[in-house]
């Protein structure tokens, strides 16, 4: 192996967006030099991605850092009541409880996790994430690009300019990272194949400050859409008035069409936007910023080449319904990280990394589909309006109008628009597609079981289970104090875990035996014992297993191998979990 000395860092990670900030701050809890360089002076300007999920707020807390968001972010009961309208001010149309927030939902969502979903601004999240990172170790340089890479055998020299000297000096790192977005450079010097189409629509985002409060506090909500004339023609299929912070600080989003020139979108043309939009012709506005951007709908098939590895944009490109951008940014880097870490320190084979691609790429492809399929489906709203693409003001008074009447006819239209605003769960409700996501690979160890049966819809319907390749249920559980820790407080941080029951006490001497024979860090938890008792009787429930039976589970809480009671023997307790970690690790 060559010499540490002969590497700048271990590892570079370009860009600084929810991605790299997240693959920086994991690294450096892992104990791994990491260098994270941006070409910009600062992190994000804008407030762009904001919907935080369950599962990103569960690495969040893995990593120890869910507290600052919470304080950051607005919380779950002001995000849900999502208004479809004419205007803030203007005619109401419908309501959608969204983001688990309904009364039919909420069980489910508190019940498969210990966070609840927030809205976290990326202006908010990016620092919460390179600060920490800074503080654990990370190196980070602000007004650096990356220009270019080589890579051979044993590492990665990359050729960067510090935008201020205006110098270029190259660093040498064992792996990189690229993070850099939608127009990746790392992405296109290695040569990604990346699938489907950028430039679907144009769009164009408005942030502005304007106190709101008498349109939104009694509806509280994170999204307002807007049916305007000229709604259905490109953007994001209706104009989206969103809240940054309640109520006076907001991003207004409305489409162009990208078959004609860019618009010119000065102060005086965002302001009267904005007050369309709102309805309030004089309502006072202060524009804080502007910017143009295309729906894209492209994915790549592979997410890595030799030492470098693409993650967040640059590998998913997809418009902003469902909010799944920065969430699926993050889980990338949460996927990849542990796996270079134990490579770097020569507890796993190079193996390891090809399941990086296997498990996350599928991951990209589902939700760049999802997410444009979400912005086409406002069309059954517009139809039961009787709205085109060219729909005027009359039109639009017209289609509510017929909707309101107290006929036949009207009563159709409000069954129809019912079923509309319900297909609209699969953007705003899509709680399986945050949480049901399977990885298959080499770092996970089939068990035979038969394939999954789904019962219910698995776009919408959160479906925990230990199979391997599946996340680890959440289940309450009492600590030593009298305190709740979720079954996901017990595993992670890095390390692989074997998790077992009372009963299990073979799997312990297993793991001794593996952790000594294999030299990594592996913690065992016995489920029942003072620290973690299944007091309310859920992780039996949940579990799948026998109470002697046993999971392992990798550092980013996904099932690795379970078997659902223990062997006859020591011996054959320590060989099955023996192979277990020897085909993971790629040993």
């Amino acid at each position: 192996m060559t010499r540490t000395s002969s590497y700048d860092t271990d590892v570079l990670v370009v860009g600084s967006g929810p991605s790299g900030g997240t693959a920086s701050l994991l690294l450096a809890s892992y104990g791994i030099r990491t260098l994270q360089v941006t070409k910009y002076g600062w992190l994000a300007n804008t407030p762009r991605a904001h919907i935080t999920n369950q599962r990103t707020m569960e690495v969040l807390r893995d990593l120890g850092v869910e507290g600052e968001a919470l304080a950051q972010g607005s919380p779950s009961q002001l995000m849900g009541d999502t208004v479809l309208c004419t205007a803030l001010a203007g005619d109401e149309i419908g309501r959608i409880r969204t983001w688990g927030t309904g009364p039919y939902s909420l069980t489910e969502y508190t019940s498969t996790s210990p966070c609840r979903m927030l809205d976290l601004p990326q202006t908010y999240l990016e620092p919460i994430l390179t600060t920490n990172a800074a503080a654990r170790g990370a190196k980070v340089r602000f007004d650096t690009e990356f220009l270019s890479l080589t890579q051979d055998d044993d590492g990665v020299t990359a050729v960067l300019r510090d935008r201020i000297r205006g110098d270029e000096f190259t660093v040498r790192a064992r792996y990189l990272i690229g993070a850099d977005g939608g127009r990746s450079t790392v992405a296109e010097q290695i040569g990604l194949p990346v699938e489907g189409r950028m430039g679907k629509a144009g769009s164009m985002n408005i942030g502005f400050r304007a106190d709101l409060s008498q349109y939104c506090a009694h509806r509280p909500s994170v999204l307002y859409w807007v049916l305007r004339p000229g709604a259905a023609t490109g953007g994001i299929g209706m104009g989206l008035v969103r809240m940054v912070r309640p109520w006076n600080e907001w991003l207004l989003v409305w489409g162009y069409d990208i078959e004609q020139p860019p618009p010119a979108v000065d102060e005086e043309e965002a302001r009267r936007i904005v007050r369309d939009l709102i309805g309030v012709p004089d309502l006072p506005v202060e524009i804080t910023s502007t910017a143009l951007w295309t729906v894209n709908h492209a994915y790549a098939s592979s997410f890595s080449s030799g030492r470098v590895f693409c993650m967040g944009d640059a590998v998913h490109r997809h418009p902003p319904s469902n909010g799944l951008g920065s969430n699926t940014s993050v889980q990338d880097a949460y996927n990849l990280a542990w796996k270079l870490a134990m490579v770097i320190r020569g507890e796993a084979g190079p193996a390891l990394l090809d399941s990086y691609t296997a498990e996350r790429a599928p991951v990209g492809r589902q939700i760049v589909e999802r997410a444009n399929l979400s912005r086409d489906q406002f069309g059954p709203v517009f139809d039961t309006l009787g709205v085109g693409a060219d729909g005027d003001e009359q039109t639009i008074a017209q289609g509510l109008a017929a909707l309101r009447a107290a006929t036949p006819e009207g009563a159709k239209r409000r069954r129809q628009l019912e079923d509309a605003i319900r297909l609209k769960n699969y953007e705003f409700n899509a709680h399986g597609v945050e949480m049901n996501q399977r990885y298959v690979s080499d770092a996970v160890v089939a068990d035979g079981s038969p394939a999954e049966v789904w019962d219910e819809d698995r776009e919408l319907v959160a479906r925990p289970t230990t199979r391997p390749g599946a996340k680890l249920p959440h289940a309450w559980l009492v600590d030593g104090d009298g305190g709740r820790i979720s079954t996901l407080d017990v595993v992670g941080k890095g390390e692989f875990t074997v998790l077992t029951g009372l009963s299990g006490e073979v799997w312990e001497t297993a793991a001794e035996a593996c952790r000594e024979e294999l030299g990594i860090p592996l913690r065992f938890v016995r489920i029942g014992e003072d620290g973690a008792r299944d007091a309310y009787g859920e992780w039996s429930r949940v579990s799948e297993i026998a109470e002697d039976g046993v999971l392992l589970v990798r550092p980013d809480a996904y099932v690795a191998w379970r078997r659902a009671t223990a062997p006859v023997t020591g011996q054959e307790a320590w060989e099955g979990l023996s192979a277990a970690l020897r085909q993971v690790l790629g040993r």
